[in-house]
């Protein structure tokens, strides 16, 4: 799935380029480029084939494309909402052909055991009312179990309901753990099942949902195992933040916070601005415009700067990445204090130094620098934490250099809501930076968050 760079490295190489073209019920290949006729089926995909003195060599340059749908939506589990059902399917004529199909319905659908406890009748009743043949897996999925093992108890719980690989999609309801588990058990059922995405939480609301990423923990590291591919829908309904603590609304914030910070200040802005209101409404309208259009902007600014990001990037090919701003060093911090901290608390202790190493490396100001702390201070995030040691910040980013090509490739932001990717950030101003980050944050009540 990376980017193919066809280079003649052998004068003597004779290399010949073929289209594939189908032709009945196989497919031909064609020497050079085919001009598409009517009622051609050419592919998108190429073969080049290379002579040497040695023997031959076949390249392949197939792409691969993945359409998915990020849809907002609401009383999702109200019987006459078919878009949990029916949602996902794009092509009008096959969803004309379901809806006339006497063949019911069938899912098969895994919830994280707080929220079924929450919304397990009401899931339930949505389910017998739209006649779906319907398996509900309970689990608990926090990190502490986020396993290959949870992953294998799925896809024995699958095979045993027998889906149709092609037409009937599994569904995960639940926050980020959830919906990376089994997205993760879905690409390996079958070589890649289809499956959709219901986040029940506000950081899996802006991230997990909506991106490609899935996987599991594994020795001792975070999400070591896993894979990209991308749900074929993620289904967004802010009702279910209404039933979330107050923590967990500040954890999701710290995302949309980072997304702010690296691309959008007047996402920043209408944080700095509504963030307390956010985080006591939990993103409810209550009959409130005003409520319901600060709510709208900040979730879609959130998520349309993410996608901006992911889309062209879906597997990393490209390892600058603005969206890992916060996650250099907590991942590290996240596991060695595990359960204590959140993901989101993590990322934003993370970010809380990282925009000390800005300001110590003359890309923000000081005034900058202050406003962004208050704001996550405003946003009851954590922005200080005493595991965070100058050898776990050394640690993480010479991790960092061995999985990114050499380079640490540190996001930092340059102002508010611009960033830049920095590879040369100089030991002195890494110290420099934790030194003041210490000094300034290790003593306030804030700074910390409780466990």
């Amino acid at each position: 799935m990376g980017k193919v760079h066809l280079q003649d490295n052998d004068t003597k190489e004779k290399k010949t380029e073929f289209s594939l073209v189908r032709v009945k019920s196989t497919w031909k290949s064609k020497l050079g480029k085919v001009i598409k006729e009517t009622g051609d089926c050419v592919s998108a995909a190429k073969i080049y084939e290379s002579i040497t003195e040695k023997g031959a060599t076949w390249t392949v340059v197939s792409p691969i494309v993945f359409t998915y749908k990020v849809t907002e939506t609401q009383d999702l589990l109200d019987p006459i909402n078919d878009t949990l059902l029916l949602g996902h399917i794009t092509d009008p004529q096959q969803l004309e052909d379901l809806k006339k199909s006497n063949k019911p319905i069938k899912r098969f659908v895994v919830v994280d055991q707080e929220v079924h406890k929450i919304y397990g009748t009401k899931l339930t009743e949505y389910l017998e009312a739209n006649s779906v043949v319907y398996k509900i897996l309970a689990l608990p999925t926090t990190e502490e179990n986020k396993s290959m093992e949870m992953a294998l108890k799925i896809l024995e719980e699958v095979n045993n309901f027998s889906l149709d690989r092609r037409t009937e999609p599994i569904i995960a309801i639940g926050g980020g753990v959830c919906l990376d588990i089994v997205g993760l058990a879905a690409s390996l059922y079958r070589r890649r099942t289809p499956y959709i995405r219901v986040p029940t939480t506000l950081l899996s609301y802006i991230d997990a949902s909506v991106g490609a990423k899935t996987g599991v923990n594994f020795a001792n590291c975070k999400n070591k195992l896993g894979a990209y591919i991308p749900p074929t829908a993620a289904f967004l309904d802010l009702s279910f933040i209404q039933t979330v603590p107050r923590r967990h609304i500040s954890n999701g914030l710290a995302e949309i916070l980072k997304m702010a910070l690296m691309k959008h200040r007047g996402l920043f802005e209408l944080l700095e601005k509504h963030g307390r209101m956010l985080l006591d409404t939990k993103f409810q309208a209550d009959n409130s415009v005003y409520r319901l259009q600060a709510a709208s902007q900040v979730t879609r600014i959130a998520i349309t700067t993410m996608l901006e990001e992911l889309a062209p990037n879906l597997w990393e090919d490209d390892l600058n990445r603005l969206v890992d701003f916060g996650h250099l060093i907590s991942p590290a911090l996240e596991m060695k204090v595990l359960p204590s901290l959140l993901h989101g608390e993590a990322v934003n202790i993370d970010m809380s130094y990282m925009v000390y190493v800005s300001k110590e490396s003359g890309l923000l100001t000081e005034e900058e620098k202050q406003r962004i702390i208050s704001c996550m201070v405003g946003l009851e995030l954590p922005v200080w934490h005493e595991a965070c040691t100058m050898e776990l910040i050394q640690r993480s980013l010479q991790d960092r250099l061995k999985h990114s090509g050499g380079l640490v490739r540190m996001p930092l932001p340059v102002g508010l809501g611009q960033a830049d990717i920095f590879n040369n950030t100089s030991s002195e101003i890494l110290h420099r930076a934790y030194e003041k980050w210490c000094d300034e944050l290790s003593i306030s009540p804030d700074s910390n968050c409780d466990p």
